[in-house]
């Protein structure tokens, strides 16, 4: 038997905005515990919420980067239901008049191009944060400063084929919102979070199967891997000719299995009515017209100009553009130089290895995109030799230090003078007298074997193509 796997994703986005979604308490992540909170989203009786304006602006930005259509008139919804972190034992959310709605983005898997279709994206404010203890400490306590922070969740359509397309889909999702600055989505923070629902049915079947939901995925790693692991274990039952049980799932990722939370046997009644605090959301053409004005360039036009301003590669304008921080860093390197394919090696290279080393953002790196420009103008110019070059970057990144003064300070400059060379090449012409017999009977890796040997006598400071072609000069003289 062939079965096919069918995944849907919901994706809650906390949004960047300065204050909460529903009252004036600053949004910000980090703060000491229960400082950002007030009567309103404290839940206090008589407490009365005021829509934040930048959030209705922020859900269209997404709305409009994902394809969506946006509602010209929404409103506001109770979702009623008590947990120990939600004040006021409803959330504010949008139920059946979400403000954007049938969305897509495109994914490219294996090279083939893929459209998910997004069902809704729509407002709602965060609950508060509970504190368990630990091991023999049986207590939890509760953090109200994300209580009332807004949220976008993203509901797409079932049209995601396996877990690699899930996590091609949520990057995609986390490139478009970073770049359009509505969300900073660090996952290690909890602003960009997962839920996944999956089952398994036989490929003619047009009825679902029976899903299983995944709850809170906070990496892509455990996104992947999670959905994996179900897929496996859903063809198993199946493959037995056992029922698949309804249910809600979380991700244990020091044993990369799903346990079960708890049977989801009927839906749950959140008894969903119009908030009757707040007003309809009503909208016009030409405010949604303003804001789609503003939309800075996305990643995929961006990734296709890199490749015909810069002449770069599909794979490097790929990279360029995971994230706008890092696009801008190699914009900034890149423009107006005459070596752009050399810069983008950089980033790609140097670059993003001390960024993943030392989990940095590339916003926090201790230089000025420039002083990279600088960088590969010095190799360019012959007055700095790779292995060299890489001896700057690292005390460029330790000091942040202009790689002209470090080019000195190291002494590092390369020798290119002919002249400075003569002596050195005629040195290891005469000591190595079986390599230049070897190349003179044909074996020509030994010129490369012979370049070796000046580059260790020169201590790296001779430029390696010169001395290659006075060798080579004077092996067939």
């Amino acid at each position: 038997m062939n079965y096919e796997t069918v995944i849907g994703l919901e994706v809650h986005v906390e949004l960047s905005t300065q204050s909460k979604a529903f009252c004036g308490c600053k949004n910000e992540f980090g703060a000491e515990v229960n400082t950002n909170c007030c009567p309103v989203c404290l839940g206090y009786p008589g407490a009365l919420p005021v829509l934040n304006e930048k959030v209705v602006e922020y859900a269209i930005k997404a709305g409009l980067a994902l394809n969506c259509e946006i509602s010209l008139y929404s409103k506001t919804d109770r979702k009623n239901y008590f947990y120990p972190d939600l004040p006021k034992a409803y959330q504010i959310s949008q139920y059946d008049i979400p403000i954007c709605k049938n969305g897509f983005i495109e994914i490219n898997v294996d090279g083939k191009i893929r459209n998910i279709g997004i069902t809704r994206i729509h407002i709602e404010e965060d609950a508060g944060k509970l504190i368990h203890g630990t091991g023999e400490e049986d207590y939890s306590l509760i953090d109200f400063n994300r209580a009332g922070v807004p949220l976008i969740e993203i509901v797409s359509e079932p049209d995601i084929k396996s877990p690699k397309e899930a996590r091609l889909y949520l990057e995609k999702i986390k490139n478009l919102l970073e770049f359009i600055g509505v969300s900073d989505c660090k996952m290690q923070e909890g602003s960009l979070r997962c839920d996944a629902n999956i089952s398994v049915k036989l490929i003619d079947d047009i009825k679902f199967g029976v899903k299983s939901e995944i709850k809170n995925m906070n990496s892509m790693k455990a996104l992947e891997k999670a959905l994996e692991y179900e897929e496996i274990r859903h063809k198993g039952i199946l493959y037995k000719g056992e029922k698949i049980i309804p249910e809600t799932r979380r991700w244990d990722d020091d044993e990369s299995v799903t346990i079960s939370m708890r049977a989801k046997d009927k839906t749950y009644d959140y008894r969903c009515f119009p908030e009757s605090d707040l007003v309809p959301i009503v909208l016009n053409k030409e405010m949604i017209l303003e804001i789609k004005k503003s939309l800075p360039e996305l990643p995929d036009k961006k990734k296709i100009r890199f490749m015909k301003e810069y002449g770069l590669p599909e794979y490097d304008a790929s990279v360029l553009t995971l994230t706008k921080d890092i696009s801008v860093f190699f914009e900034k390197c890149a423009k107006g130089h005459r070596n752009p394919k050399a810069i983008s090696n950089w980033v790609m290279g140097e670059v993003l290895r001390v960024l993943k080393e030392n989990e940095m953002e590339i916003s926090e790196i201790s230089f000025p995109p420039e002083y990279l420009s600088e960088l590969v103008n010095l190799i360019d110019d012959g007055r700095l030799s790779s292995s060299g070059a890489k001896e700057v970057f690292e005390e460029m990144y330790k000091t942040g230090k202009e790689p002209k003064v470090l080019l000195k300070e190291l002494g590092l400059q390369q020798i290119s003078d002919k002249d400075a060379m003569e002596e050195l090449v005629v040195k290891i012409y005469e000591q190595n007298q079986k390599s230049v017999e070897d190349y003179r009977n044909g074996k020509t890796n030994a010129l490369a074997y012979l370049v070796g040997q000046a580059m260790k006598a020169s201590k790296g400071k001779a430029n390696p193509q010169i001395i290659s072609a006075m060798l080579k000069e004077k092996l067939e003289a």
